[in-house]
């Protein structure tokens, strides 16, 4: 077991680490450090997913280069969905998902870092028929993985000009299912074309609209870097929480959760209250409540 990690001086302190090896990898000083080496064979196996996700690749070990075969990504979450792990730095770090659907297909929520190799992973699990962008700053890398699978790329009009050779384009406010017990429900305020995905009344992937903060233990907004409106995001909020329902919370940015469907509502129901009250505010990174 390698015992001498370390984060080099890289680190954009996307919290991507420290998501996947909390304990060993923490914020220290406005960047993420190695506070514990890894223990035991679950803790080794978690930094090593810390760092092949790393947008920048600064969670490293100080032997050498990381060893492909211990690479745990797509890494399932449960027999729906998987973290795509090898997190871009053209998509500010965020994460991906692998959504499988009830014929065997699979749907790519956003995308990873564009690698033939990764493509191939995905492939030999099933045949890739969408990838679904959330919105405009996920979009990197969307046109290429649809074209590799022969794949139908989604962005909402409000970020068209993300993608603007996307194959498929949502309008509107509107619901709409884009896929067998997949829902599209826009929702303006991150920014003008931001986009939930819902999977089956039980998976909601939410960009970078909401996510579950560790601070707080609770849903949040980024209201510090809600790019578009903030008053547009609380009325979207205001106007979509009565519809969904889901157990997961799956965001671009921040960790996930897994609750009970009634209490997941509920969380989302005081989150859109809450939103009622927040006012504009300058762009802030550092206010992040991860």
């Amino acid at each position: 077991m390698d015992n001498d990690w370390y984060v080099d001086d890289r680190c954009t302190d996307c919290d991507v680490a420290r998501q996947l090896a909390p304990g060993l990898i923490a914020q220290v000083g406005g960047r993420s450090e190695v506070v514990a080496q890894p223990r035991n064979a679950a803790e080794a196996r978690a930094v090593h997913a810390a760092a092949f996700a790393c947008p920048t690749r600064s969670v490293r070990p100080r032997s050498g280069r990381l060893d492909p075969a211990l690479d745990p990504f797509p890494l399932a979450l449960d027999d729906t969905v998987s973290l795509c792990g090898h997190n871009s730095p053209h998509t500010a770090g965020a994460n991906s998902y692998l959504v499988r659907r009830p014929a065997g297909s699979l749907m790519l929520v956003d995308t990873p870092r564009w690698s033939r190799t990764l493509a191939a992973k995905y492939a030999a699990l099933g045949p890739v028929t969408d990838v679904l962008l959330t919105h405009r700053d996920h979009a990197a890398h969307g046109r290429r993985y649809a074209d590799h699978f022969a794949a139908r790329l989604w962005i909402h009009e409000g970020d068209l000009d993300a993608a603007p050779d996307a194959d498929r384009v949502l309008r509107g406010t509107e619901s709409v299912e884009v896929g067998p017990g997949m829902v599209a429900h826009p929702l303006p305020g991150h920014t003008r074309g931001s986009v939930l995905y819902v999977a089956d009344e039980r998976y909601c992937f939410s960009g970078d609209s909401f996510y579950w903060s560790r601070t707080t233990g609770d849903i949040e907004v980024a209201e510090s870097v809600t790019w578009y409106s903030i008053e547009e995001l609380a009325a979207s909020l205001a106007r979509v929480t009565g519809k969904l329902r889901f157990e997961w919370l799956l965001p671009g940015h921040g960790d996930r959760k897994h609750l009970a469907a009634d209490r997941m509502a509920e969380r989302m129901r005081e989150l859109a209250a809450r939103a009622q009250l927040l006012t504009p505010r300058p762009i802030d990174f550092t206010a992040m409540r991860w």
